[in-house]
């Protein structure tokens, strides 16, 4: 069976080298059988005309078309070797030449080489009898030159080591003739020369021998037994000489192949006919089974076509006198789609550098299909959609090579599915699958997740702590995606980006390096590079912006009015100014941003609460209600001013106010306070303690002045009885004279005091502002009138009883006590609009 399917491929060789031409370079060498592994066949390097190093260089294969691989290529020295024992027979069987075909693939550039070693023949088997003995009958009344045709020997060599001759031991009845086939096999006759009678001779034995052409000869024997027969003048006939057969491949055993019959004239048992092969071989014997009764032809096991394609048989029939028949069975193999095409891979790139150009050979591969005519013919393809392509090249070999760029990024590797499909009935399939890995290359910069970063920082942060990180994405692998990053040259306020921040290149975190002051940078620009570690490198650039957010780090400043440690100056308000009378504006700033910055004004402290407000937005200090007669001459407020931040911080300011009676007295002048009266906030309890003090002291005095006035009254009366001609003196606003009690020595008049405390000091001062009633007096009238006046009061000089009035200390008023029309020295009444005419050092005043 492996005989014919070799041969078969042989046949198909040659023709399509008769079909298609001289598709590539052919060798041939030839090799006796039988030799031992090892042994050399040829040496390829003078064929191919290329040295040994080129040989290597091009990773040459010896591809045998056979199951087998019988040689084998030793890239060192370009020498063809058996690898295996070749027996022809085995191989070949019958057919002859014996050629064993194989393939040189040279690679970079591609080459295919075909090389063809013929298996020469030797003398390596004898000449073979199928049976040790044979049985001849003949009837005694055969005539002479009768032949009887002898079993055939089977010889396994080819050409003069086959059979070339057949002898007979000497005898007297019988000779031998040899006759040759039209393959030009030998076969052997036995001619009758003298009758044979069966009452002299009932037996004769024979020897018969097949000789070889070989050297040395071999030879093979067989005993013939001729059983002489009674006599049987009728032979077997068959109805038909030859029988044709056409069977197709792979029909199951059992199935009848065909029915010869032949028919005997004779009566009883010589028409008793038996069927018999005859000169058949052991091929045919295991394939077909002959009926010996009925003569019916079946298979005996599975007819398949690419191991022979035909048969032929002689089938004998045998009478029951000994009398034979011939005749020929031809059975012609139809070839059925039973063999699907065979994909062998040749070389394979795998991993491939996605920068491959077009057409870079991915994998080298043929396609064979054992089936004949369509069957045998195979067309290849593979998936669609890929950026490969299949080209064929000479004798069924495709190349996989690419056709688009690759991009490992978006498919690392691909499984190639290759598909071969013939064109027999029902078409077979047979797929392959190739898996190529894609290798990287650096052809993709690292990409940050953010085209621009925006980062925030509070101000006042610690040096060193982390801002927040960039992240670059390299879409390739190993070397080629390990990504590092570094901060650009840039200047931030006139300095170096290097000295406000720093970034650390395997992690992107960036780092404050200094601490930062909103008021000073609110943002800055750094730019950052991010670079693979491939070969050429790969980066890209992102900007970053920090913006330093704003803490409530600075409390608010007041421009206005100034509070830098001098007297402040002094807002006048004239008395009778109506409610919401713009006083003055406290302007205040804030250097913190935003809500930081969002001010409110609030008075903490005043001498008189109800009589000014503050604006909560503005700062705008106005009147709450009209300013009366009443309200005390200095009225100090302590402004607060507060921002929006979280904890708020504040500043104080500190305002002087002096209530003056009009602004058209051509002596009106700012009147500084002495700086010991600045108000100065104190401890509250202490405050507290001074106010309970201070109550204490006031209702004392009270009493005492109370006292005081009833004992003056007292004494008034009792000097206007003495003195009748005592004058009555008005009494109001409106009044010219001022009168005082010459006998007590007191002034009959309540006074407004003013509470001045001293900061770390429990000492109260009263201090004597005005009167609140006006002052009488008992000298006479004076008409003299003070031209100095400008409201036309007059100005009466002081008497000795007034002077004796005068308390036990004196005190230096500070200018702003002073009278604001008359002299120095003088009490003015402002009730009256007179002046008392008193010296320099007579002004009275209470401790």
């Amino acid at each position: 069976m492996k005989i014919l399917h070799y041969s078969r491929q042989v046949c198909l060789f040659f023709i399509c080298l008769c079909t298609c031409g001289v598709v590539c370079e052919s060798f041939r060498y030839s090799v006796p059988e039988e030799k031992k592994s090892g042994s050399l066949v040829a040496n390829l390097l003078k064929d191919l005309k290329m040295e040994v190093k080129e040989l290597s260089a091009r990773r040459a294969q010896l591809l045998s078309k056979t199951a087998k691989q019988y040689f084998e290529l030793d890239p060192q020295s370009g020498d063809v070797i058996i690898k295996d024992k070749i027996d022809r027979e085995s191989l070949c069987g019958q057919n002859d030449p014996c050629v064993l075909l194989c393939e040189m693939v040279l690679e970079k550039p591609w080459q295919l080489h075909r090389i063809e070693i013929q298996i020469e023949d030797v003398n390596d088997n004898s000449p073979i009898f199928s049976e040790k003995q044979f049985v001849l009958e003949i009837p005694e009344q055969t005539p002479t030159n009768t032949r009887f045709l002898l079993e055939k020997a089977q010889d396994s060599d080819k050409g003069q080591n086959a059979v070339q001759n057949y002898t007979l031991s000497p005898n007297e009845h019988f000779r031998l003739d040899v006759e040759s086939h039209s393959d030009g096999s030998k076969y052997a006759e036995l001619v009758l020369e003298k009758p044979l009678d069966r009452e002299e001779k009932p037996q004769i034995t024979l020897m018969l021998s097949a000789v070889d052409g070989g050297i040395p000869r071999r030879s093979g024997s067989t005993q013939i037994i001729v059983q002489v027969l009674d006599t049987n003048d009728n032979a077997p006939h068959f109805n038909k000489s030859v029988y044709n057969v056409q069977l197709l491949e792979n029909i199951p055993p059992g199935t009848l192949v065909t029915k010869v019959e032949a028919t005997d004239r004779d009566l009883g048992s010589y028409s008793h006919i038996t069927y018999s092969f005859r000169q058949v071989s052991e091929n045919v014997l295991r394939i077909f089974k002959l009926n010996k009764h009925t003569g019916e032809l079946t298979t005996a096991a599975t007819i398949d076509y690419e191991e022979n394609t035909n048969y032929e048989m002689n089938i004998r029939a045998t009478d029951g006198g000994g009398l034979s028949a011939y005749c020929k069975v031809i059975v012609e193999i139809e070839d059925e789609n039973d063999n699907a095409p065979e994909i062998t891979i040749t070389s394979i790139t795998s991993p491939l550098p996605e920068d491959s150009p077009p057409d870079t050979v991915v994998a080298l591969f043929s396609v064979t299909d054992v089936d004949s005519g369509d069957s045998g013919r195979t067309a290849c393809t593979t998936e669609v959609n890929l950026p490969f392509v299949l080209k064929p090249t000479e004798n069924n070999y495709y190349q996989l090579v690419t056709q688009q760029p690759l991009d490992r990024e978006q498919a690392p590797e691909y499984n190639i599915t290759i598909t071969a499909t013939d064109r027999g009935c029902p078409r077979l399939t047979s797929t392959r699958i190739l898996h190529v890995e894609v290798s990287d290359v650096n052809d993709n910069p690292p990409v940050f997740e953010k085209p621009f970063y925006e980062m925030q920082l509070r101000e006042n942060n610690i040096p060193g702590l982390l801002i927040n990180s960039v992240h670059a994405v390299d879409l390739d692998t190993a070397q080629n995606a390990k990504v590092t990053y570094s901060l650009l040259p840039g200047k931030v306020n006139d300095g170096p980006t290097s000295s406000y921040i720093s970034l650390n290149s395997e992690t992107g975190n960036l780092y404050a390096i200094r601490s930062l002051d909103y008021e000073e940078v609110q943002d800055f620009q750094v730019t950052v590079r991010a670079v693979d570690s491939g070969s050429p490198p790969l980066s890209s650039e992102v900007p970053i912006r920090v913006q330093v957010v704003d803490e409530n780090d600075n409390a608010p400043f007041i421009l206005y009015p100034l509070q830098n440690g001098t007297s402040p100056s002094n807002d006048l308000v004239p008395r009778g100014a109506e409610t919401g009378y713009l006083v003055t504006k406290v302007v205040a700033v804030d250097r913190d941003s935003a809500q930081n910055s969002w001010l409110s004004y609030q008075l903490l402290k005043a001498t008189e609460p109800g009589l000014f407000t503050v604006g909560a937005q503005n700062g705008e200090v106005t009147t709450l209600r009209p300013v009366g007669n009443r309200d005390s001459f200095k009225q100090n407020l302590i402004v607060v001013v507060r921002d929006n931040g979280h904890p708020p911080q504040s500043t104080s300011a500190t305002l002087r106010i002096l209530l003056v009676d009009g602004f058209s007295d051509p002596y009106l002048k700012s009147v500084a306070l002495p700086k010991e009266e600045t108000a100065e906030e104190e401890d509250p309890s202490l405050t507290m303690y001074l106010i309970i003090c201070l109550a204490a002291i006031s209702s004392i005095f009270l009493i005492s002045v109370v006292a005081f006035v009833v004992i003056k009254l007292q004494k008034r009366e009792k000097f206007i009885g003495t003195y009748n001609s005592a004058a009555n003196f008005p009494v109001g606003p409106d009044s010219q004279e001022i009168s005082a009690d010459p006998g007590a020595g007191s002034l009959s008049q309540a006074y407004n005091y003013e509470v001045c405390l001293a900061g770390g000091s429990l000492n109260s001062e009263f201090r004597f502002l005005r009167p609140l009633f006006p002052v009488f007096s008992v000298e006479p009238p004076n008409t003299q009138v003070n031209p100095r006046s400008s409201n036309g009061s007059q100005e009466m000089p002081c008497n000795e009883e007034e002077k004796r009035l005068r308390c036990q200390a004196r005190a230096s008023l500070s200018e702003d006590a002073a009278p604001r029309s008359g002299a120095p020295g003088c009490i003015a009444n402002q009730a009256t609009g007179a002046n008392i005419n008193c010296g320099q050092n007579d002004w009275l005043t209470y401790q």
